[in-house]
């Protein structure tokens, strides 16, 4: 019993005169390291344009069904994105997220990235739908070009109706 409470002692002595590691959280964030998976982001081009091109794959990807992703036609004389489609709606439930990186994998264009933000929180549940406009970096963050599929993407005339006689 005595040899019990001298190793305690001793453990506390060992430590009394240690700084102590105490991190003042709000004024003071730790650094991540540099494979987490924090809060996601839609990254742009560097010109300014949406690197998603509403493909779903990440929806496709999600295995807890977190993402929803509505496609829409690009305007030819105006586009959104680099390719014949944009994510008109993109949103991710946070509550069903369990933060694997498939969505980040499953994407062609590198659109979405987790990125090493980990100040999560929401005081109702409609405030855990991140939508696109809550998602997607503002346009002076683009990173990159597009790819050379993606670049010009010609638009084929349609061919003209047959009609039979």
């Amino acid at each position: 019993m005595f040899g019990e409470l001298v190793k305690g002692l001793r453990t506390t002595l060992k430590y009394m005169f240690r700084q102590p590691v105490t991190v003042q959280y709000p004024e003071v964030k730790r650094p991540v390291r540099e494979r987490f998976r924090g809060r996601h982001e839609l990254k742009r081009f560097a010109d300014g344009s949406e690197r998603c091109i509403g493909c779903s794959l990440c929806a496709a990807a999600c295995p807890a069904d977190a993402i929803l992703v509505i496609p829409a036609e690009n305007e030819p004389d105006n586009p959104r994105s680099p390719g014949e489609r944009y994510a008109a709606t993109y949103e991710i439930n946070m509550l069903r997220c369990i933060f694997c990186g498939y969505c980040e994998d499953a994407c062609p264009t590198n659109a979405i990235v987790l990125e090493h933000q980990y100040e999560l929180s929401f005081y109702d549940r409609r405030a855990s739908i991140f939508t696109k406009e809550m998602l997607l970096v503002p346009e002076d963050q683009g990173h990159g070009e597009p790819p050379p599929v993606l670049k010009q993407i010609e638009r084929r005339p349609s061919p003209p109706a047959q009609i039979d006689l």
